[in-house]
């Protein structure tokens, strides 16, 4: 079920999109109609001045195609990522980034797993020193590969983690995008000889660079880890508790 949820956590439905053309005044009236008038957006276990050097706007304050999303994302989730709270600080920037995630993050083209995807946030996150994005998509990769340990192995040093060559060669490719190596054709050729096509290796670039601005945002805003994420995915499930829960 978790794995079902965060699947879709961040894929932003073709309503949103098309409300996002639509904002104005009329949207932010029905924001406030459908929202406690003072409400702020909050984690339970992190009060909203610890979340962000910025302040968390009030909901009654958002455009209604945007407060449409974060109440999906919490009603699937659980609970509502702080990167979605902080960005909405600028609606505009908010949208424009969430709209380039979910295109790199969730499309179903190519080779890329969920699960390698999440990887290649993680590796290039570590090296850019980014707490929110270690921790966050450190979660979603556990979640997606069923790996408890794969992600924390590779925040630590990813050429000493346990890696297949496919793996290796991926964020081999990924590092050298995010430190600005020079870009030659040696470089594809390792991912070529892992299966990988040029394809692939746009996305993982796009991922690696996509993911520097996010870092660099995520350090110039303070953005705080929810506490949510820290244990996600380390312990299996309990099929049969969750049978018994059920019944």
């Amino acid at each position: 079920m978790a794995r079902n949820i965060f699947s879709k956590l961040f894929r932003v439905p073709t309503s949103t999109q098309l409300a996002c053309l639509r904002t104005g005044s009329l949207l932010r009236e029905k924001a406030a109609a459908v929202t406690v008038p003072g409400s702020r957006w909050s984690s339970s276990n992190c009060p909203p001045e610890n979340i962000s050097r910025y302040p968390i706007p009030y909901k009654k304050d958002l455009p209604y195609d945007i407060v449409e999303l974060m109440e999906e994302v919490e009603s699937k989730g659980g609970f509502l990522p702080n990167v979605f709270k902080v960005l909405s600080h600028r609606p505009a920037e908010f949208r424009a980034f969430f709209s380039y995630y979910n295109e790199l993050m969730n499309k179903e083209t190519g080779r890329l797993t969920k699960a390698d995807r999440e990887l290649i946030v993680v590796a290039t996150s570590s090296h850019n020193k980014c707490l929110y994005c270690v921790v966050s998509h450190s979660a979603l990769h556990r979640i997606y590969s069923k790996s408890p340990t794969l992600s924390d192995q590779v925040v630590a040093n990813y050429k000493l983690a346990e890696l297949t060559p496919r793996e290796h060669a991926m964020l081999e490719f990924a590092m050298a995008v995010c430190r600005c190596d020079t870009i030659t054709e040696k470089h594809f050729q390792p991912l070529e000889e892992v299966g990988f096509d040029r394809e692939d290796a746009w996305d993982i670039a796009a991922i690696a660079a996509f993911f520097a601005m996010s870092n660099r945002l995520s350090h110039f805003t303070d953005t705080r880890p929810n506490q949510e994420f820290f244990n996600m995915g380390r312990v299996p499930r309990d099929k049969s508790k969750s049978k018994a829960e059920d019944n």
